[in-house]
């Protein structure tokens, strides 16, 4: 048995890093994604470590339970805590048997990833077709974006409409029909909205269409969901299997996005899975942040049936690279999946210092008369 003794936590960038060590000096990564508040979330983690240390690393499942069940409180910062957390013991158990995650999970049901591109935008279709375009020069074959020039709360309805039309049809022009087109509305719109833009595009063939609404309402993603025909995605911002088989119970949802490092890593993420799979969606899960979210990601993908394409932005790109040791690697659109014992992945904690917390300044975006526009 390996018993837990030490618990350290880090702010980086936009994320949440935690290092848990057994007391024969086996380590595991993980990391919390609630970027927006993640020093609460790192305050979750030290508290909670008070109850893990001397514990049995093995005891995973016993942990997430008597941790998440302790106050009785919801929050995205408790289950992104326990995100963190969950993945360094899962490192820990790999290690232990010297097996990567994945093969803990079940085995392998695919021989790698494939990728999909996070794509930049602009003020104009252009900038959204440059993105596209570079993404598909170096080998991504699917790539997502936001089709919302800059300034867009500013527009009127049929402008609206009318510009996020014109960006997708500029990129489906561009990359040709080989190469498919997420599309991420990102609770930028309103129900109508989202309907009539829905029909605007559908002759673009959508991968999927992403949180068209804000995701507090469940019924009201599902009105839109049964007035639209193209394949929703949602989930990114829910934390719990009871919120997940609620969406997976709405016509119309294709996909569902659990956040490994939101939603309760990689043992509630398997089960959002699971859930899902009993429905026929698949999961697309949300990533934009760290490097061992992932890992954690693609360690899932190795072993769950249902998983589709996996977001990704690459180190080249973020300036990450130096933050970890042994990152992913990226070839002809795919990642391939690591055999190495545990996630495979270990932190450069001497790098973290460059990399400063920051949340930025978050959304600013205002209608004419002053009020928040939506997301």
């Amino acid at each position: 048995m390996l018993k837990i003794e030490k618990v350290e936590t880090w702010l980086v960038e936009r994320w949440l890093a935690v290092r848990v060590t057994a007391d024969d000096g086996t380590q595991g990564v993980g990391e919390g994604t609630f970027w927006s508040f993640a020093g609460a979330a790192e305050d979750i983690v030290k508290s909670l470590s008070k109850d893990l240390i001397g514990q049995d690393a093995g005891n995973i499942e016993h942990f997430w339970n008597a941790a998440y069940r302790k106050f009785s409180f919801r929050s995205a910062a408790i289950t992104s805590a326990l995100s963190a957390m969950d993945m360094a013991l899962w490192d820990i158990k790999g290690k232990r048997y010297g097996a990567p995650v994945w093969d803990l999970l079940g085995g392998r049901v695919r021989e790698k990833v494939r990728a999909i591109a996070l794509l930049s935008g602009g003020s104009k279709p252009e900038d959204f077709v440059k993105s596209a375009l570079q993404a598909k020069k170096r080998g991504f074959t699917a790539g997502k974006m936001t089709p919302f020039p800059r300034g867009w709360s500013t527009l009127p309805y049929a402008e609206l409409i009318r510009q996020n039309t014109a960006i997708v049809a500029a990129v489906r022009e561009a990359v040709g029909w080989d190469f498919d087109i997420g599309i991420e509305i990102h609770r930028n719109m309103q129900p109508a909205e989202a309907e009539v833009f829905a029909g605007q595009i559908e002759k673009f063939l959508p991968y999927f269409f992403e949180d068209p609404i804000a995701p507090e309402s469940v019924m009201s993603m599902g009105d839109v969901a049964s007035r639209i025909r193209l394949p929703l995605a949602v989930g990114e911002r829910n934390t719990t299997i009871w919120e997940f088989r609620e969406y997976c119970s709405l016509k119309g949802v294709a996909y569902l996005k659990p956040d490994v490092g939101l939603a309760g890593g990689i043992t509630h993420v398997k089960k959002i899975a699971a859930i899902a799979e009993s429905f026929h969606q698949r999961i697309l899960p949300h990533n934009f942040l760290g490097p061992v979210t992932t890992m954690a990601c693609v360690q899932l993908a190795a072993a769950t049936p249902n998983w589709d394409v996996q977001e990704l932005v690459l180190d080249a790109d973020s300036g990450r690279g130096d933050l970890v040791k042994d990152p992913l690697v990226f070839k002809d659109g795919y990642l391939l999946i690591p055999e190495t014992p545990g996630l495979g992945i270990e932190f450069n904690v001497a790098a973290f210092e460059k990399h400063p917390y920051t949340t930025g300044s978050g959304d600013p975006s205002r209608r004419p008369d002053g009020s928040v526009a939506l997301r």
